[in-house]
């Protein structure tokens, strides 16, 4: 008896097995269909992460304006632009593959490919530019009561240079070597930025300070409002630069550019590069660039530094470093390049 009832159990168990598999496989007339993969996804886009510089400086606005129009005007990239500690730091990134694309100064950019001053054992050979932008210059300002005439009077004042390993900091090294003075030993420097600096010299705690900045700066604006002046640099100390280093270009500071400002500024500049992993598909670069260029009066309405710009300059004054392919095949495709 018990024999024939773990028979029937046995057998309706299979009945069971049985009903449930020909139910799974849709009656059994049909063979059971794989799961199916989820199409790949048409609109993956490649992803540009744009260092700039601190969010209160000129170059995070240019950073912003450039990728608001790129995620408007090219589908197949997703950029974001966002603060960083400035052109080092950003040709750093560039270079260790934490960013795609960023905006340095030349000099910075050309130390960085060949792996000199702050570059030191860092060299990135592979850099490629997508545009010179616009010129960068240095502007030296000092209290009024300060008696700095010109960049020797600054031996033995109270100046603030920035960060040390800055790009403000390599300036002002570059041209007070220049002027003669030893740097930083011949001079009370004071290690601040641009805010801190443009506060200082309004309370007259310091001399002077070092801004390099497109014009106009607020930092500066801010100090020519409080008894303080911009000082020119001689026309014979940027010709000593220019026979050392190849960025560097005369720059006047129009009179009226800044209050109390009634003569205009000689000075030095460098070009701003925007620049680029060597790794970025030449299509996505080149596309890039286009849209750059297309939409580069819509860009100087959202950021001055921006304003006027033109395709014909962009390959000028970049401290030889080379175009992306992509970058190139638009402006031969132009007619900047042949």
């Amino acid at each position: 008896m018990k024999k024939s009832l773990k028979r029937i159990v046995s057998a309706s168990l299979a009945t069971m097995l049985m009903v449930g598999a020909l139910t799974g496989c849709g009656g059994g007339d049909k063979k059971a269909e794989a799961p199916k993969k989820a199409p790949a996804a048409a609109t993956d886009k490649i992803k540009i992460n744009f260092p700039t510089a601190s969010a209160s400086g000129a170059l995070y606005a240019v950073g912003a304006a450039i990728t608001n129009n790129w995620n408007k005007t090219v589908p197949s990239v997703s950029a974001a632009s966002q603060a960083s500690a400035g052109g080092i730091a950003n040709l750093n990134m560039v270079s260790d593959g934490e960013a795609q694309v960023s905006i340095a100064i030349s000099s910075n950019a050309y130390q960085c490919m060949n792996g000199t001053d702050s570059f030191k054992g860092h060299a990135y050979k592979d850099l490629k530019a997508i545009a010179g932008l616009y010129l960068n210059p240095n502007q030296v300002v000092v209290t009024n009561k300060s008696g700095i005439t010109k960049l020797e009077d600054v031996k033995g004042k109270h100046f603030a240079v920035a960060s040390a390993g800055s790009s403000v900091y390599n300036e002002c090294q570059t041209h007070f070597t220049a002027a003669g003075i030893k740097f930083p030993d011949e001079i009370k420097a004071e290690y601040i930025a641009f805010g801190g600096a443009a506060d200082m010299l309004q309370n007259g705690t310091i001399d002077g300070a070092w801004i390099m900045s497109g014009t106009p700066a607020s930092a500066v604006s801010q100090a020519l409002s409080s008894n303080c002046r911009l000082v020119n640099i001689s026309d014979d100390i940027i010709k000593k630069l220019q026979e050392k280093y190849p960025w560097y270009v005369k720059y006047t500071i129009p009179a009226g550019t800044y209050p109390n400002q009634k003569e205009a500024v000689n000075t030095s500049a460098i070009k701003m590069v925007m620049f680029c992993r060597h790794d970025l598909k030449d299509e996505t670069v080149y596309q890039m660039t286009k849209s750059f260029w297309e939409h580069i009066d819509e860009l100087g309405q959202a950021q001055k530094n921006l304003k006027g710009l033109k395709p014909t300059e962009a390959v000028k004054d970049i401290a030889k470093i080379p175009l992306h392919p992509g970058a190139e095949k638009y402006y031969k495709e132009i007619g900047v390049l042949k």
